[in-house]
């Protein structure tokens, strides 16, 4: 069952005109359908695995030689709290080659960080050319959070969303590739997630009791979400609204989404910068 990989039940979650966040529904999984629907998604998803492995290190491998036109990718991730950003890191990207992946994490903005323009931490953690940077929360807080606590005016909130428009097109121009997902959780799914954080030895790193005081805020942050949403889903930096109820279809629909943009790319091994034969010839007399 091939259906995630070629999008074509993945489109609708792409943001676009009219849409409405509160018309997915977070327990869905476009594409899969059924009483095996479970297993035939991770079936497909470990399959994915050799494939993402294989396109992520040829990218990095242009990288490696110097080439100009090595691209790179800039996964972006936001959701509420408990959403599953955590295990896309670890789960979608696991197969790949570390030294080929950046991964970024954004809390509240530092004193120094506050003296320059929201966008002045995120360019510093910008994925290198021939590799892939995921942001676990990103240059959105500045959207989301702010926008919920009025943290800023509400002309300098409006601005940003200009700023990201703009940034993001930037990176695309210089050679980064822009994928942005949503994972959308509903209250149910996340208050089960939230006791299990409470109710795990395991599971207590994660937990953070201001999260229960950001949960009672949760149709302000939906208000939000909808605006960011339409004001920054753009034909060169898309968001993906993904149905995140059930852990294995979000992290299929991210990966599938992703090893797309790969093929796209279609990164290829570099070229022999030295001649073969010779340098066989040395080896054998070495």
């Amino acid at each position: 069952m091939d259906v995630p990989v070629d999008l074509s039940q993945l489109r609708e979650l792409e943001v676009g005109a009219g849409f409405r966040l509160a018309d997915i529904d977070p327990n869905s999984t476009p594409g899969f359908t059924g009483a095996d629907a479970k297993l035939e998604g991770q079936q497909l998803f470990s399959a994915r695995d050799a494939e993402m492995a294989d396109l992520q290190e040829r990218m990095y491998a242009r990288a490696r030689a110097g080439l100009d036109d090595a691209p790179s990718l800039l996964v972006v991730l936001q959701g509420m709290d408990a959403a599953g950003k955590g295990g896309i890191v670890r789960h979608v990207f696991g197969s790949v080659d570390p030294q080929g992946l950046q991964i970024a994490s954004y809390k509240a903005p530092t004193e120094e960080e506050l003296q320059h323009d929201f966008l002045w931490r995120i360019r510093k953690q910008l994925p290198k050319p021939g590799r892939i940077g995921v942001f676990d929360r990103s240059h959105y807080e500045d959207v989301l959070v702010q926008r919920v606590h009025q943290y800023a005016p509400a002309d300098e909130i409006d601005r940003r969303y200009g700023a990201i428009v703009e940034f993001e097109r930037e990176l695309v121009d210089s050679g980064t590739r822009v994928l942005k997902f949503m994972l959308h959780i509903d209250r149910d799914e996340q208050a089960e997630r939230m006791l299990e954080r409470i109710d795990r030895p395991d599971k207590h790193w994660k937990y953070n009791p201001g999260d229960i005081d950001e949960r009672a805020r949760w149709d302000d942050y939906a208000e939000a979400y909808q605006i960011a949403l339409e004001r920054t889903s753009t034909p060169v930096a898309p968001w993906f609204v993904i149905p995140a109820n059930k852990k294995w279809y979000a992290r299929l629909a991210v990966k599938s989404i992703v090893q797309h943009e790969l093929r796209r790319i279609d990164p290829q091994w570099p070229a022999a910068s030295f001649d073969q034969e010779t340098e066989r010839q040395r080896l054998a007399q070495s």
